[in-house]
């Protein structure tokens, strides 16, 4: 299999592009040829929900979206990252179903968490309610009712298709080591989907506890390490959270990017994304859009309140007529008891900004941020709203992800700023300089921002206006040949002219 290299990855839904496995890795070898050197794909084993991550068993691949063999040879040209659910299960899996079944006689009664047997006394106090990281109304609790009749209450964070699991218990590391252990001979990295919500004890938030989290850590890994796969783990929350795990050697997500980007080009203020850049971690996978929409919680600290509203109300203004589309809530969160605050705008990051020279000018920024940047694929494609989707299904997500039949991949990659942007990619994926040191600098003009790369005698610099959505990339080789070793500009935005 390919192993984790430094260029751009693509993230996708297994039927999103062309609808399987095999068309995916058609389009990649295709019209997307040299711009992904690796393609994280969402879940791609049975599900009962939460398309596809309410798993119900890791053994095969969906039929739906294709089989081992697929997954195995997409996995020998580009790096595949394929996602594993830590802290829950479908409620339709074995274990669960059996549990239901026999009650306190199933060998998988200690992987699941009784609510009445987590808190001293038997239930939460008041105090214990306000201090839980809640992403839902009522609390991550569920009632069941058992094959003898039996009500029985469990922690669920997510969805009503999904239950937790008790990372401790010998029932749980059983499955983690059947399930990570096979999963760890077909890719090099797996994502640890809300592993955060894996580390609880009564009295805190439930969330990112420690020291109880490093040791989902490590229970989570060892089932990885013989096989040398990497983990990177999905937390959305405040910066500092990316940071300890980087300094305890781990892959992490730069999840500030993309509303420090929304910001940045909404305002012209480069200095909130020039000093992230500064201290993120170098060892980090970027994005800009993801599945769930564009993550808001993770950027406090670095953006104020106000700043965070001002570009929420922006982006939120811009699906105000579709609101009466949504069946349901949108994502909201609550930290120990304030009041809930949006955890997620439900936006195509294209839509957010309003146009594609802006849209351009931030999926270039990107590929400059340190770290392997990840490319959803709606936004790689320029894709707008997708309302259909929103009306079809209630769920605020849909609206970005829509699926895309070959036919309609084609036209997307023929369109100037689309095609523009995958030229960059190709580009950055063989650049050497990315492998060096960035130096920021703010340029001192208004919305002015320079990020160059260096390594040895190669260099790749990005020259940005942001408020005139202006840009152009510049490079030298350590092989170059011209006498003065002048910068070569290889691309500039289309509102500058044509290209080098």
């Amino acid at each position: 299999m390919k192993p984790v290299t430094n260029e751009a990855m693509l993230i996708t839904y297994a039927d999103s592009l062309g609808g399987d496995l095999r068309q995916l890795h058609e389009l990649l070898d295709g019209e997307l040829v040299g711009a992904f050197g690796g393609v994280h794909v969402l879940p791609f084993y049975p599900s009962s929900g939460d398309r596809g991550f309410a798993v119900v068993h890791y053994d095969t691949v969906d039929p739906r979206f294709g089989t081992w063999d697929d997954v195995e040879r997409l996995a020998d040209e580009y790096t595949v990252m394929a996602d594993f659910m830590i802290n829950h299960v479908s409620i339709r899996s074995a274990e669960f179903q059996d549990y239901l079944a026999h009650g306190d006689d199933s060998p998988y009664r200690e992987m699941f968490i009784r609510w009445d047997e987590f808190w001293p006394g038997g239930s939460p106090t008041a105090d214990d309610l306000d201090a839980l990281y809640s992403r839902r109304e009522g609390g991550p609790v569920r009632t069941f009712t058992r094959a003898d009749g039996t009500d029985v209450q469990l922690w669920s964070t997510f969805f009503a298709e999904q239950v937790d699991v008790d990372p401790f218990a010998e029932a749980t590391q059983a499955y983690y080591r059947r399930t990570l252990g096979r999963l760890a001979q077909l890719v090099p990295i797996v994502r640890f989907d809300a592993v955060a919500y894996a580390s609880k004890r009564p009295g805190t938030s439930c969330f990112f506890v420690e020291p109880e989290i490093w040791r989902v850590f490590d229970i989570g890994t060892e089932p990885l390490r013989e096989a040398g796969t990497q983990v990177l783990p999905e937390v959305h929350e405040r910066y500092e959270l990316q940071l300890a795990m980087a300094e305890r050697g781990l892959w992490v997500y730069d999840f500030a990017l993309p509303m420090l980007t929304l910001h940045a080009l909404m305002t012209g203020r480069t200095d909130r994304l020039a000093h992230w850049l500064r201290i993120c971690p170098r060892r980090q996978y970027t994005t800009l859009d993801t599945h769930d929409g564009i993550g808001v919680v993770d950027v406090a600290g670095l953006l104020s309140e106000d700043e965070v509203d001002l570009v929420s109300e922006r982006v939120s203004a811009v699906i105000a007529d579709s609101r009466h589309l949504v069946r349901g809530r949108e994502p909201v969160i609550r930290r120990s008891g304030q009041q809930a605050r949006r955890y997620q705008l439900m936006c195509t990051f294209h839509d957010a900004l309003g146009d594609d020279d802006a849209h351009l000018l931030a999926r270039v920024l990107q590929l400059f941020v340190p770290g392997i940047p990840q490319v959803y694929y709606v936004g790689a494609l320029f894709g707008g709203n997708d309302l259909e989707a929103l009306a079809a299904v209630g769920d605020p997500r849909a609206i970005n992800r829509h699926d895309y039949t070959v036919e309609e991949v084609r036209e997307r990659v023929a369109l100037p700023h689309v095609a523009l942007f995958l030229d960059v990619l190709r580009w950055r994926n063989r650049c050497a300089a990315f492998d060096g040191e960035l130096t920021v600098t703010e340029t001192g003009e208004p919305g002015g921002l320079l990020l160059r790369w260096t390594r040895g005698g190669d260099v790749a610099e990005l020259r940005a206006d942001l408020l005139a959505r202006t840009w152009e990339i510049t490079a030298t080789t350590a092989d170059q040949d011209d006498d003065a070793g002048a910068p070569v500009t290889l691309f500039r935005s289309l509102r500058s002219g044509d290209q080098g």
